[in-house]
């Protein structure tokens, strides 16, 4: 039985999708062998990274004078990278808004001055920063921020002024969640084993100028972004298993209606958890209302003992991965695209079934 899977990644994924990479497994398009077993320099694997990329484009209508990558290492890897490839000037604004937002900040002070802009840490991350206008040096070679914060629940509604610098944006949880305009990004990437694929690729669709031969000293070869662009995605063995299932993904974004489509269902999902979770007393949001994501919904009892006790209860019940990150404790309900209408509301049954027993 499919168990309501509110992972925070690797998270639930379409299930039509699973089905029909099943249906594949043993033999792809007459080809007689799995997508796992195929040469990334067949002319079967060549036409599904193709297609997927085009996909992508298309949902995201993305310019072309944006190259659009899919690497390894994760967005964890993307950390070091940024900076070795952009930082030209040993410079960058960082807004720091949670955890990842926070490493990606200490990655980067390894390659050159990276300096915190603004930063919601004060409360515990549950809040984005008024970043109409921020201190941002005249020299800084790009400003960063991770757009939804997976752990803390909060999401940029509004993107910071840059003062026209390059803006980088790790958008790892909110990914083809709802439309997004590219040309405001320099760098707009993610790690897809959250509401795009499995687990092993990232995404990169990187402006073509900031593409180049001028990277730190040192930089190797696999961690520039050149060496990917000129190879179209397949200067090494990329994670193919993992790209086919994205552009299965992204197909059924386009089956779904696109991203506009997309942020009315996630739309929808989210007010049925947050209006139960603004009249419940036994509940609560730890977000402030005008940051909320409609991605990761963090709340709590205000007791630990309870927390523990609708954890265990609501798995037994087939509502598995709620316990919120280690570094925050309480609950937390990813609910990304895949995530059925109807998941969101038998959790909201059970929590209203829970808060009746232990109130």
């Amino acid at each position: 039985m499919r168990v309501y899977n509110f992972s925070a990644g690797p998270a639930v994924l379409p299930e039509e999708v699973l089905k029909e990479a099943a249906e594949e497994m043993l033999d792809y398009n007459g080809t007689g062998m799995s997508v796992m077993e195929m040469s990334h320099r067949s002319k079967a694997f060549e036409e599904i990274i193709t297609t997927a990329e085009q996909d992508i484009r298309d949902l995201m209508n993305i310019p072309d004078n944006y190259k659009v990558l899919f690497l390894q290492g994760g967005a964890s890897q993307q950390f070091a990278m940024i900076p070795m490839n952009l930082m030209k000037n040993k410079k960058a604004a960082y807004i720091i808004t949670g955890q990842w937002a926070k490493k990606a900040y200490q990655e980067a002070q390894n390659y050159g001055e990276a300096i915190a802009v603004a930063s919601s840490a004060d409360k515990t991350f549950s809040y984005i920063p008024d970043c109409s206008d921020l201190d941002i040096p005249d020299d800084a070679d790009y400003v960063y921020i991770c757009e939804n914060n997976t752990i803390y629940g909060t999401k940029f509604k509004q993107l910071p002024n840059t003062k026209g610098k390059t803006l980088v944006a790790d958008v790892s949880s909110c990914f083809l969640s709802e439309p997004v305009d590219v040309t405001k990004y320099g760098i707009i990437y993610g790690g897809v084993q959250k509401n795009i694929g499995p687990a092993g690729v990232v995404i990169v669709i990187i402006r073509e100028d900031l593409i180049t031969e001028d990277v730190l000293p040192g930089t190797p070869t696999m961690l520039k972004y050149k060496t990917h662009a000129d190879n179209k995605s397949l200067y090494n063995t990329p994670p193919a298993y993992g790209i086919y299932i994205c552009g299965k993904v992204f197909k059924w974004i386009k089956k779904m209606g696109g991203l506009e489509a997309m942020k009315a269902h996630n739309e929808k999902k989210a007010k049925i958890l947050y209006d139960f979770l603004d009249q419940s007393k036994l509940f609560k949001g730890t977000v402030e209302k005008k940051d909320r994501s409609l991605m990761n919904v963090p709340f709590v009892t205000g007791s630990e003992e309870l927390d523990a006790k609708f954890v265990k209860e609501a798995k037994a019940a087939g509502f598995e991965n709620l316990k919120g990150h280690r570094t925050v404790g309480g609950m937390r309900a990813s609910i990304y695209n895949a995530m059925p209408i109807e998941g969101v509301e038998k959790l909201v049954e059970f929590m209203k079934k829970f808060e009746e027993e232990n109130s």
